[in-house]
């Protein structure tokens, strides 16, 4: 496939440069790791961290469609942006919240730690509590997976209680039958754990952790091509429904309509699948990323079928990646999806040509 590297290096902001050669092209260029540090975004995103490392209140807020600038992101949505800009791990701000995002793998109930999940008055019930804490560990260890820590024991060890409980689940005879009725709704079981997109985004950065569980990531495979649910991603915990949006219970993109629905969205799940190993093996998912490569011009630049505005997604879990452009006119429209493009194609294993 073509990759636009000189189209990009002309086009992009510095982190989709970088980006573009370090992902994309493996090119050694010593000076392009200062291209992540030179973008004013990235440092206004920096700047907005609190001494003892967090961002904003919480642990997974992302900014609403009208906020400015990055008002109400939370810590680990904001650590997760900064190393898609390309930041290193051992960058100021990087290295202050890793403390914080380490203390959260721990297996423990502290009401402490629930950030956002805390109830507004009173003591958490043991539910409320296990469930917060629950989310906000996975969503940790996707972060310091993210930024490259697989060897680090604490993150291994979360990691593997995290496989070894999707595992028990995917297994068990609840997995077929996950439902139960409350009312007039049909919500998961409390016992019901399905992997989490936190879950997956640990995994798919956690190479040599996936092959020492092999048979685990084999069954997950499994799941994650059947038929997403009709139900909604709901869950009884405590006597209590809860939403669960953060659960993937089936195949997020099964058709080319979920592809126009919510493009970032598309190529968010189509990276996820391309890094654990999955995309390859895929025939749906591969024809679907082959009509991204097919959507480029003969200089490998992505443009839409429909409109001519760059691509939008709602998803709180496309916030971290995309866009990373910040203009959204002219040619810098389609820098982000070429760029991705790229990105899944070189782990997917395809052939880059750069042109």
């Amino acid at each position: 496939m073509r990759f636009a590297l000189e189209w990009l290096l002309a086009h992009g902001a510095p982190p989709v440069q970088y980006r573009a050669i370090v992902d994309v092209a493996r090119l050694t260029a010593p000076k392009a790791t200062a291209l992540p540090l030179a973008y004013i975004p990235s440092l206004q995103l920096a700047v907005t961290q609190q001494p003892d490392g967090r961002w904003g209140r919480t642990m997974l807020g992302v900014p609403g469609p009208r906020a400015e600038g990055f008002d109400g992101v939370g810590t680990i949505p904001a650590v997760r942006r900064l190393l898609e800009y390309g930041w290193d791990r051992e960058s100021p701000p990087l290295a202050r919240v890793r403390r914080l995002l380490f203390r959260l793998l721990a297996e423990d109930d502290d009401q402490a730690y629930l950030f956002e999940f805390a109830p507004p008055k009173g003591k958490a019930d043991e539910d409320t509590t296990r469930r917060g804490r629950g989310i906000l560990r996975e969503a940790a260890a996707s972060a310091l997976a993210q930024a490259g820590y697989e060897d680090d024991p604490r993150l291994r060890g979360a990691a593997r209680r995290i496989i070894d409980r999707i595992n028990a689940y995917l297994k068990s005879p609840l997995a077929q039958k996950p439902w139960v009725r409350v009312a007039n709704r049909q919500v998961l079981a409390p016992e019901a754990a399905p992997p989490s997109i936190h879950a997956l985004t640990m995994l798919a950065h956690m190479p040599f952790f996936r092959s020492e569980h092999h048979e685990h990531v084999e069954r997950l495979y499994t799941f994650l091509t059947q038929p997403l649910p009709r139900q909604e991603s709901a869950q009884l915990l405590g006597g209590t429904i809860h939403a669960q949006p953060h659960l993937v219970l089936g195949d997020l993109l099964p058709h080319r309509n979920a592809v126009e629905a919510d493009v970032p969205a598309a190529l968010m799940w189509l990276e996820l699948m391309a890094r654990l190993g999955f995309l390859r093996r895929n025939e749906n998912w591969s024809k679907l990323f082959d009509r991204f490569v097919d959507d480029c011009d003969r200089h490998g630049v992505w443009h839409p079928h429909k409109g001519t505005a760059m691509p939008r997604s709602a998803s709180p879990y496309v916030w971290p990646m995309f866009p990373l452009e910040e203009t959204s006119a002219g040619e810098e429209r389609w820098t982000d999806v070429t760029l991705r493009i790229g990105i899944i194609g070189r782990c997917a294993g395809r052939p880059i040509e750069l042109v």
